[in-house]
């Protein structure tokens, strides 16, 4: 049985999520509840007792009677009450035959997902094709002991994080509306250096929401010296992960690096409250760069990330991308091609 769930069905979505073995708070009909423009889907398959369910949103492709398939920001892909790779060869074959028929009957050119480095979606997503490697997500067990793990750190990160705590740096859960606006200013101007586009910007309104939510624990955590805000992250747990989901600092203490005291900082929160692992994330769309350097230098174990990227008609997509006058063999990491040269596209890939 196929069912297609809704941002306005809250309680159905939350209860395939709340069922499933595995999640992240990217799955949560909270976190789409947040998407103003595109809509909402969670694409269910049942057999019997199990399940397997897919969050994505559903875009029109401007211009056409058509559309397309997107992920929200973050790492999601199915989940389902049980192991992904544990599941019966015939539900898998199912799952792919029906969501197919889906596709074709909405119209839906292509699919993009970011999936999980934690979970075990692979051995499913492989009945389609389009599964790509996307490099590897940085991560921190907190299951050693803090001076074990912190034994792991680079030299220079170990000692920066003790000059930094000598100098009078320090890391409190903020709460106030000031804290809050303190911290959007400092995520705007981070984002404005490095030259985000507008996909990564986001109002106050949007932090309010996210740190208000009940279905998962989000915390806002700020660094300040000598009583002034200078970087912040918002944390969020869900079930035995602990992720940096947004992070900033202000350009004047850019190079004091504060960032790296509240990533040990957050290690810390992470094992009071009973996180097993904190998922520092990659690079700059996926690559092994400046970025990932940076977070590497916290630790050396790390895990595969990809992406899903199907072409569900290829007529369709390769005139879309003739229509865009965009060369189908140009040599960019940019899923679906045909968005590429749009002002407003989000650089899933």
């Amino acid at each position: 049985m196929i069912s297609l769930i809704t941002v306005f069905q809250k309680r159905d979505w939350t209860n395939y999520v709340q069922q499933s073995l595995q999640y992240d708070f990217y799955h949560t009909w909270y976190y789409h509840s947040l998407i103003k423009d595109d809509e909402p889907i969670l694409f269910v398959l049942h057999e019997g007792d199990d399940f397997i369910a897919f969050p994505l949103l559903k875009r029109k492709i401007p211009n056409s009677d058509l559309y397309d398939l997107t992920c929200v920001y973050g790492y999601t892909g199915p989940i389902s009450n049980r192991r992904l790779d544990d599941l019966p060869a015939q539900m898998m074959d199912d799952f792919k035959s029906e969501f197919l028929h889906y596709l074709k009957g909405e119209k839906i050119v292509s699919v993009f997902s970011r999936l999980h480095p934690f979970f075990h979606q692979i051995p499913l997503m492989k009945h389609f094709e389009g599964v790509c490697d996307n490099g590897k997500v940085v991560i921190l067990d907190l299951q050693l002991p803090l001076e074990e793990q912190r034994s792991k750190y680079q030299k220079r990160v170990l000692e920066k994080i003790r000059q930094l705590r000598r100098h009078g740096f320090e890391v409190k859960e903020a709460h106030s509306q000031h804290d809050i606006s303190a911290f959007v200013a400092i995520y705007t101007e981070n984002m404005i250096r490095i030259g985000a586009t507008d996909f990564y910007l986001f109002n106050e309104e949007y932090f309010e929401d996210l740190l208000s939510s009940t279905e998962f624990d989000s915390k806002l955590l700020m660094v300040y010296h000598n009583g002034e805000p200078v970087c912040g992250s918002v944390i969020i747990c869900t079930q035995n992960i602990v992720q940096a989901h947004l992070l900033g600092t202000r350009t004047d203490y850019f190079r004091d690096s504060p960032a790296k005291l509240l990533t040990d900082e957050i290690s810390i929160i992470g094992r009071q409250l009973g996180m097993h692992y904190f998922n520092l994330g990659g690079g700059v769309g996926f690559k092994e760069d400046s970025l990932f350097l940076w977070k590497s230098a916290f630790s050396s174990k790390s895990l595969d990330f990809k992406s899903w990227r199907y072409i569900a008609d290829l007529e369709k997509y390769n005139a879309l991308v003739n229509e865009a006058n965009i060369d189908p063999e140009l040599n960019v990491d940019y899923f679906p091609l045909y968005r590429y040269h749009n002002p407003q596209a989000k650089l899933y890939s």
